[in-house]
């Protein structure tokens, strides 16, 4: 199927050498909680950890002075491969959630007022839900919400409508569904809304381990996402910004690094982007998250699209064929690295359980989109989700325990 080895890429991650039990491999799909890391990664934090540690900014020393260039040299590599040129529009964070956190608690506090509206999707990961909706109950402004259709698609009519309804001064949406699967038109979504004289923050936790993502060309405000889904190691996340509005914006934590000079009732704020990293951010992650860029680069982009893309249609064609399942996404050809399902009288936790039995690794339950679930009249639903390191005979697997799963609750 694919475009480049799959085999020669499982090679390079450790974990999938190991057995879940005796004589059951591991065949892991649940990349878009946390995808796997291969060893060019976890060598980079090693050898990094083991001849450079120390901390970035304050010292004068070699290690200090090492540390601080492989960190920035790592903010340059990840501002690369989402074609920014420039570094000072990259902050690194926690996650993605912290990085839309940011932007809440830093422009939202500075620019909305009562009355105002913030515009989101009904299929927002909780990360660009509850921010908003802590804000909104403090401040006073409103949301709307833009439908999603029963094809599983944005309702691009309705999103119009609320522009122009509402007029609001941010529009906050994710750009592939970590539940549907939907890749949403942002070229569209972008251009209405900044000629409607909002804003734009986009979460990319699901597309930027997934295909090539430029934030200039799509003119994005704001772009969130997460290294841990993209085969980089946990406690590390981006936020890029436009350089005029994050100048604009008050620093969203104080201490350490994010300033120049503090006396006893008053300080002054640091440049970009260390204006918006206190204290001693996650070093050893972000050399991790660069190793992580440079891994997906070699392999390039348009290919690891391709080789997801194929593989959901696979997994959409064969659990389209069995009897009691239901797939929740739009379908072939329009989903990207997720199928969303549920199996007929089986919970999607014992349908977890049952595939973890023949070593597939699946998630269940809600994944952090509760109205998302609410508005297709489900509790929860077993998600399968792909990367570089799966093949064909992953989904085959998949099946199997699926069918395995039904004849056990018949």
């Amino acid at each position: 199927m694919s475009l480049f080895d799959v085999e020669a890429v499982k090679a390079d991650f450790p974990i999938l050498r190991r057995e879940v039990r005796p004589g059951v491999p591991l065949i892991y799909l649940d990349g878009a909680a946390t995808s796997l890391m291969p060893s060019a990664v976890i060598d980079a934090m090693r050898t990094f950890d083991e001849n450079h540690r120390a901390n970035i900014h304050r010292g004068v020393h070699t290690l200090a002075e090492e540390s601080t260039a492989q960190y920035e040299q790592s903010r340059q590599e990840t501002a690369d491969f989402i074609g920014c040129a420039n570094p000072r529009e990259v902050i690194f964070t926690r996650n993605a959630t912290e990085s839309i956190n940011l932007v809440v608690n830093s422009w939202g506090r500075a620019n909305l007022q009562p009355g105002d509206t913030v515009l989101l999707s009904e299929m927002e990961h909780h990360a660009n839900l509850v921010p908003w909706q802590m804000l909104a109950a403090q401040i006073g402004f409103r949301l709307e919400f833009i439908p999603v259709s029963e094809d599983k698609l944005l309702d691009r009519a309705a999103f119009r409508q609320l522009l122009a309804d509402h007029t609001p001064k941010m529009v906050a949406v994710m750009h592939v569904s970590n539940v549907l699967g939907t890749v949403n038109p942002l070229e569209e979504i972008i251009s209405a809304a900044h000629d409607a004289g909002a804003l734009v923050l986009i979460d990319g936790a699901q597309a930027v381990p997934h295909m090539y993502v430029d934030v200039i060309d799509l003119d994005a405000d704001f772009y969130a996402f997460s290294g841990h889904k993209m085969l980089g190691p946990t406690g590390i996340g981006l936020l890029y910004g436009k350089q005029a509005l994050l100048e604009a914006m008050p620093p969203f934590l104080g201490g350490g690094d994010m300033i120049k000079k503090v006396e006893l009732r008053s300080f002054k704020v640091n440049d970009l982007p260390w204006k918006f990293e206190a204290g001693t951010p996650a070093i050893t992650q972000a050399i991790g998250l660069a190793a992580a860029v440079r891994y997906l680069k070699h392999i390039s982009m348009p290919l690891v699209e391709s080789h997801s893309r194929e593989l959901v249609d696979l997994a959409i064609e064969q659990l389209s064929g069995i009897d009691g399942v239901e797939i929740f996404g739009p379908g072939k050809g329009q989903q990207l690295a997720s199928v969303a399902f549920t199996v007929r009288n089986v919970h999607p936790h014992d349908v977890s359980a049952m595939l973890d039995q023949v070593g597939v690794a699946v998630r269940a339950g809600h994944h952090c989109a509760m109205p998302l679930h609410h508005r297709f009249g489900v509790n929860a639903t077993t998600r399968a989700s792909f990367s570089i390191y799966n093949q064909e005979e992953d989904v085959s697997m998949l099946v199997r325990g699926i069918e395995q799963a039904l004849a056990a609750f018949a």
